[in-house]
């Protein structure tokens, strides 16, 4: 049977992604499943429980990531694997991730429907804390090896619960997480589909996006120390105010960025600390946790010294220090020529068109792209908008995405 041959049952994925969207759902509509905590919990049950349903041979590793697979005890040799993640942002959206490991799913199921017989393992994974609740890409780091144990101890989320806490709470045991590890020649290549969580797909009019490679990415922890001191009779020119140190700082990286990038580069402050935190005490503390992304490591090397620099200077004219804490080290990463290649194979038997292009967004397959032959294709964003609850691809196009990612898992699959 040829690879194109298959099409996914589109009414049964839309249940699927309905279904779990409500898991975390507020009363305004976003969603809110960050990793480890009960809606995450209550989803991974979930979803366990739908891939035993297909038929899945279905395990959790001790890194907390779902696995399900088709062939297995069947077909010898390295899995094709898919998958992306199930936890989200807070009041995100329903497909960031979700549409991933749903689909995988729904490819799986349509077949072992078809009684195709397979020459490889066909796998379909759910990844931990993808978006970094603690540590970004947790799971899939776990699985490939890359978790720094040291680093991982010592994380805590914005509200100051520490990783292993929060998954002792899920039943989950954060010294055992380095156990999930496996060996890379068990797994031939993988292949994830996405929203693009950008507006070029839609702009354009084109239904698939194939990734070339994914940005690298810095998150660090930058504390201003000063002094706290009485708000009302301290004079403004004796203060060593964190905070507005901390402020000047941030204008003053958005510029280095914008003038020493590379025209996609990009810098967010997306948490801000302030200590004591009341309105009658000059801030002593302020702590911004900030990003920067680039695809090119040596710009993003670049940014990364360049805006550190910046900071130590802000805070010594203003008599204050800075403390740096790395918590996030992702590096660029090119996807797999191959995996491009079986990508636009499948969505031209499809009579599909497709854009080459990068992805500003950091992934699971970027991790996985350490380890084997990774890849990455795009289905349109709504509007381009992504970590917001109104979130949305059409169901029409999701439907011959998801018809690409099944043709692509079939092309990689060794023997084929």
């Amino acid at each position: 049977m040829s690879p194109g041959a298959l099409r996914i049952d589109l009414g049964r994925l839309r249940r699927d992604i309905e279904a779990l969207a409500q898991i975390g759902r507020d009363a305004d509509g976003g969603i809110s499943r960050p990793a480890w905590s009960p809606a995450h919990e209550e989803a991974r049950a979930w979803l366990v429980d739908r891939l035993r349903a297909a038929g899945l041979a279905t395990r959790v590793d001790p890194a907390g990531n779902v696995f399900g697979r088709l062939g297995d005890g069947e077909s010898p040799g390295p899995v094709v694997m898919t998958g992306s993640h199930i936890d989200t942002v807070p009041h995100g959206g329903p497909l960031d991730g979700a549409l991933g490991v749903l689909a995988g799913l729904e490819c799986l199921r349509t077949i072992a429907d078809s009684a195709m017989k397979l020459p490889c393992t066909l796998e379909v994974a759910a990844f931990t804390d993808e978006e970094g609740r603690f540590y970004g890409f947790f799971g899939s780091r776990a699985m490939t090896g890359s978790l720094d144990a040291a680093l991982a101890a010592r994380l805590t989320d914005p509200d100051g619960l520490a990783l292993g806490e929060a998954m002792q709470r899920a039943g989950f045991d954060l010294a055992l997480a380095p156990q999930a590890r496996r060996d890379p020649r068990t797994i031939a290549a993988y292949v994830e589909l996405h929203i693009e969580q950008g507006p070029w797909l839609e702009a354009e009019g084109v239904p698939i996006g194939v990734v070339e490679g994914i940005v690298g990415i810095r998150r660090r922890r930058l504390t201003f120390v000063g002094q706290p001191d009485h708000a009302g009779t301290t004079p403004m020119d004796r203060r060593r105010d964190a905070f507005f140190t901390a402020a000047e700082y941030a204008t003053k990286s958005r510029e280095l960025v914008i003038k020493g990038g590379a025209g996609r580069s990009v810098t967010t402050i997306g948490v801000v600390q302030v200590l004591p935190g009341v309105p009658n005490i000059v801030p002593a503390r302020t702590a911004l946790l900030q990003e920067i992304r680039d695809a090119e490591p040596v710009v993003l090397e670049r940014l990364a010294g360049r805006t550190v620099a910046a900071a130590r200077r802000v805070a010594k004219r203003r008599g204050l220090t800075v403390e740096v804490d790395e918590l996030l080290r992702v590096e660029p990463m090119p996807m797999s020529p191959r995996v491009q290649a079986a990508i636009e194979a499948a969505a031209g038997e499809l009579g599909l068109s497709v854009k080459r292009m990068p992805s500003g967004a950091g992934h699971d397959a970027q991790i996985l792209a350490a380890v084997t032959a990774a890849g990455m294709l795009f289905v349109p964003s709504q509007g381009g908008r992504s970590h917001r609850p109104d979130e949305w691809t059409d169901w029409a196009a999701i439907e011959p995405g998801v018809n690409v990612l099944l043709g692509t898992l079939l092309r990689l699959a060794p023997g084929r």
